[in-house]
């Protein structure tokens, strides 16, 4: 007898979940993504008195007017002349990623994913009923695809691509001609892009190179607040595209998904884009001192190989310890008090990887490493 949906048997939790639930509070945890910082004070106090001023109350589908043309003006520099018409707010940037694959696949139709994933992008094409198709990003091209490898896997079903840079889990990044190459795979196949730019505002070197002002009509960018102003738990994140009319289709899903995103809390991001612009940049910072310990602690461990990011709040080391899997290394570290996600997690290639999170303090970071150094010592000394 049937009782659930196929849908539902489909797909399972993540393993950085997993790993979480099965840690102590008395763990260093490098597990989730999750910023250590509060939202800033005014973000805070302009959703207090939003609530108290009567912003309780359902907002338009799309959102905050003048929120969507803050947003779509703060993009000027990529693509000048759009509009509040350019912009769908959404219930964080995970409702934004299963809107646009509800907007853009058809059941039997597949997308182009990049591998390592974030855990989220394969389970929302099954529940959409497309088929997810996974494009290699190694750690010896620092995480970047190859075109190549692209056209492997596009046929006469295949209808969208999906790139994530700066990424998670690996904190891979790119630069202008590399994004060149990858839009013009996509110009060739006639390919949506959904281009998951969630960390544009944590760069450590350079600018951010984004997929908008490329001329491309068929893109559509997700973006959130979790990341850039520590609002992971505010739930609140947006989609904007060049194009108008794929905008009016992803307003109408946004309906049926959520009806419209939180009032006050509009009225709270606003006062932050307004008022606390900096702050991302400050956080970057802060991030960038963590990055650089991390790498150079991890390169001095045996058996150990660290790329040093240029963006995101990842490291995605290769950890070698002969004949164990990093789920089984993973869970040797989590015994001596180390959370940290195995590279399994985050689909076959990051197989013999580790993800760490560097969003603890620095002196953590460094407890943190005097443990993992110790336990991959006992490992390799077995």
């Amino acid at each position: 007898m049937r009782t659930y949906s196929d849908r539902a048997l489909a797909i399972q939790p993540t393993g950085v979940r997993r790993m979480f639930d099965l840690a102590g509070d008395d763990v260093i945890s490098f597990g989730l993504g999750e910023p250590d910082f509060q939202p800033p004070r005014v973000a805070i106090d302009a959703f207090y008195q939003a609530m108290l001023d009567g912003h309780n109350k359902y907002t338009t589908t799309a959102g905050m007017p003048a929120l969507r043309q803050t947003i779509a003006e703060s993009w000027a520099s990529y693509q000048a002349g759009m509009t509040e018409a350019n912009v769908c707010m959404t219930m964080s940037g995970t409702n934004a990623l299963l809107n646009l694959f509800m907007t853009l696949v058809n059941p039997g139709e597949n997308i182009l994913l990049p591998e390592p994933y974030f855990p989220l992008y394969g389970p929302d094409a099954t529940l959409v009923g497309g088929e997810s198709k996974y494009y290699p990003c190694l750690f010896e091209n620092e995480f970047v695809p190859s075109v190549d490898d692209l056209e492997t896997l596009v046929d006469e079903n295949t209808v969208a691509i999906l790139y994530n840079f700066p990424s998670n889990p690996t904190g891979g990044t790119l630069d202008e001609s590399q994004r060149d190459d990858l839009l013009a795979f996509a110009k060739r196949h006639d390919l949506w892009v959904i281009s998951d730019e969630v960390y544009d505002r944590i760069v450590f070197e350079g600018a951010h190179v984004s997929f908008m002002g490329t001329d491309y009509d068929k893109l559509m960018i997700v973006n959130s607040f979790s990341k850039t102003f520590a609002m992971t738990g505010w739930r609140i994140g947006y989609i904007i595209s060049p194009n108008v009319e794929a905008m009016k289709q992803v307003i109408k899903i946004q309906y049926y998904i959520s009806a419209c995103s939180n009032d006050a809390m509009q009225y709270a991001v606003l006062e932050a884009m307004e008022k606390a612009n900096d702050y991302p940049s400050m956080m970057a910072e802060e991030f960038k001192q963590r990055c650089d310990l991390i790498v150079d602690r991890l390169n001095a461990m045996p058996g150990v190989e660290c790329q040093k990011p240029k963006g995101a709040i990842y490291v995605f080391p290769k950890v070698t310890v002969e004949g164990m899997t990093s789920q089984e290394i993973a869970m040797e570290l989590l015994k001596d008090g180390v959370l940290c996600s195995p590279g399994s997690a985050f689909g076959p290639s990051g197989e013999g990887h580790l993800r760490f999170a560097y969003t603890i303090s620095q002196e953590d970071i460094s407890r943190g490493m005097d443990k993992v150094q110790t336990t991959l010592l006992r490992l390799q000394n077995a």
